[in-house]
C-alpha cells in the first residue's frame, strides 16, 4: 500500500487573539490517499479553512505533524513552503487572487515562469483553453464576470500540474450554474491530472461528489459523523 499523500496527526492550531490565546484545531489527525478527493464539511467556525490552510502549509501547526508527500511542512522555513507549494500544490480560494493588472494569460503563466517553465506561456493558454477561456486569455480581471475570474484561478492552480488541488469554498462567491460549471470543472481537473483534492464546502450536495467526507465540529473531527457520507 502506498503512503498517503497528506497526513496529520494530532495536528493543532492555536493562534493569538486580543483576549489571549484561541484554540482553533484539536488534534486533528486524517490522512488522504493518491488521488482521493476528500471533503471538508461543517458549521460556520468550525475550523475548515484552518484544517486546509495547515494541509497547505499556508498555516503553521503548533502541535502534532502535518506531512504532505512524505516532507513534514512543520519543519519547513516560509521560503521551503512557498518552493514546496509552488511545486506539488494547487489551491483555489473563495475570493479569487488574481493579480488586476495582468491579464489571464499572464496570471496563469507567472507561477510557471516562477519555477523555471520553458513554455510557460503555451501551458497556461492550454489551461485557459480547457476551463472554456481561450478567448479571454487577454481580458484583465476587471473585464470577467465572478464565474470567469474562478476559471482563471482554477486553471492557475492546475497549469503547474500539482499533485495535491485544496479548493476553500470555491463556489462561495458564485451564483448556482457558476458554481455548479467551477466544481464540474474542477474534478475534471482533479481527473485530468490524477490529483488528490481536498474541498471546504459548506454544500452537503457538493460534498457528496467526493470520495470521502469528513465534518468538523469545534475544530474537531466529527467521529460519529467520519465514517458515512454527509447526509
Amino acid at each position: 500500500m502506498s503512503d498517503p499523500i497528506l497526513s496529520l496527526t494530532d495536528a493543532a492550531l492555536t493562534l493569538k487573539g486580543n483576549a489571549g490565546p484561541v484554540e482553533i484545531l484539536h488534534g486533528i489527525s486524517l490522512e488522504v490517499k493518491e488521488g482521493e478527493s476528500l471533503g471538508l464539511i461543517g458549521p460556520s467556525g468550525s475550523g475548515k479553512s484552518s484544517l486546509l490552510m495547515l494541509m497547505g502549509g499556508l498555516e503553521q501547526a503548533t502541535g502534532g505533524s502535518v506531512r504532505a508527500l512524505g516532507h513534514d511542512l512543520t519543519t519547513m522555513s516560509e521560503d521551503q513552503l512557498a518552493r514546496f507549494r509552488r511545486d506539488n500544490m494547487g489551491v483555489v480560494f473563495q475570493s479569487f487572487h488574481l493579480i488586476p493588472t495582468m491579464t489571464a494569460l499572464e496570471n496563469v503563466a507567472t507561477p510557471l515562469e516562477l519555477a523555471g517553465v520553458t513554455d510557460a506561456f503555451d501551458r497556461a493558454a492550454a489551461e485557459l483553453a480547457a476551463v472554456g477561456l481561450a478567448n479571454r486569455a487577454d481580458h484583465y480581471p476587471s473585464q470577467m464576470s465572478g464565474g470567469e475570474q474562478q476559471r482563471v484561478a482554477l486553471a492557475r492552480a492546475a497549469a503547474p500540474r500539482p499533485r495535491i488541488l485544496l479548493a476553500d469554498e470555491p463556489t462561495g462567491n458564485l451564483d448556482e450554474a457558476n458554481g455548479q460549471a467551477i466544481v464540474d470543472l474542477l474534478f475534471g481537473l482533479r481527473d485530468r491530472h490524477g490529483a488528490s483534492l481536498v474541498m471546504v464546502t459548506h454544500s452537503n450536495e457538493l460534498a457528496r461528489r467526493c470520495d470521502r467526507v469528513i465534518r468538523l465540529r469545534d475544530g474537531r473531527i466529527d467521529t460519529q459523523d467520519q465514517a458515512r457520507a454527509a447526509e
